[in-house]
């Protein structure tokens, strides 16, 4: 009886928090995977079930080949250099240093600045002919350059705006996995004789891999999430150059109220996400020491 109250009780106590992930998570995911094998409805046509069409026609849009690439170079690239410079602007904050808060204030700020302020703050940083950095880039020889207007540099302008961002909000955590470890560790590997660079790899590194497991989800999940940034400062453009995978489900679902293909791009990308987590918590995941 004893049992079965527990049981019963802790049901109860987790029946708020079921619920909510039912109807904001699972219901949605369902939902927009049985859309996804039906047309758009369009005035008094209702939906059709078409298969695996939607699908089909997802592997024949170039638009969608490209978003994919887009998207892949920028978490290929925004992921390890901002968890890279997360991990040097923690330790060197952790250190002993002049105006220690003051300097992990400027390390944070920027990620709590909302999107609308970055935008325009690196709208006028990437204005060609009077911007800071094409002003810069004139003391060379290279001005006047238009760097969220041109292909080529249009997406490594957009990552340098993301690794800028987000490298603050990381180094909150590897700070604090800093602090959790006992400095008796330290002193025991100093007495050992080991290099800092042999106390980093041998002591830090393998003691923050837990945050570093966490840190690398979430910049993952962020790599394939972000799409307000592209909104506020390029729309896709130009010639695509921009577009990631959410960003063309907005536009796909939104402004070409493509509802069924839409669900079918959603479904890709949920498929996707789902590959690189297993991969994540199955093999990582194991590598990591716990304490």
């Amino acid at each position: 009886m004893n049992k079965s109250r527990n049981v019963l009780f802790g049901s109860l106590l987790l029946l708020p928090a079921a619920v909510l992930l039912w109807v904001f998570t699972y219901q949605p995911i369902l939902a927009t995977l049985y859309h996804s094998f039906f047309s758009t409805p369009k005035g008094r046509r209702a939906a059709i079930f078409v298969g695996t069409d939607q699908y089909a026609r997802m592997f024949q849009d170039p638009v969608f080949w490209q978003a994919l690439l887009n998207n892949l170079i920028y978490a290929a690239v925004t992921i390890p250099v901002s968890m890279a410079l997360a991990l040097a602007m923690s330790l060197f904050v952790n250190s002993r240093i002049a105006g220690q808060g003051a300097v992990r204030m400027a390390y944070f700020t920027p990620t709590v600045l909302p999107m609308v302020a970055v935008a325009n703050i690196w709208l006028f940083f990437y204005a060609p002919g009077y911007g800071p950095i094409d002003q810069l880039l004139g003391f060379f020889g290279f001005g006047h350059n238009n760097l969220l207007g041109m292909p080529g540099t249009a997406l490594w302008a957009l990552i340098v705006i993301t690794i800028w961002k987000e490298a603050g909000f990381f180094m909150i955590f590897y700070l604090a996995a800093l602090q959790q470890i006992s400095p008796t560790l330290i002193e025991a590997a100093r007495l050992e004789g080991a290099s800092a660079s042999q106390i980093f790899r041998r002591v830090t590194v393998p003691l923050i891999m837990p945050t570093t497991l966490f840190v690398l989800v979430n910049a993952m999940i962020g790599a394939f999430r972000l799409v307000d940034h592209v909104i506020a400062l390029t729309k896709g453009g130009p010639d695509n150059a921009t577009t990631l995978l959410l960003y063309y489900i907005y536009e796909v679902g939104f402004q070409y109220w493509d509802t069924g293909y839409a669900a079918a791009l959603t479904a890709f990308l949920l498929f996707l996400l789902t590959i690189i987590a297993l991969f994540q918590f199955g093999y990582l995941d194991k590598k990591v020491h716990y304490r």
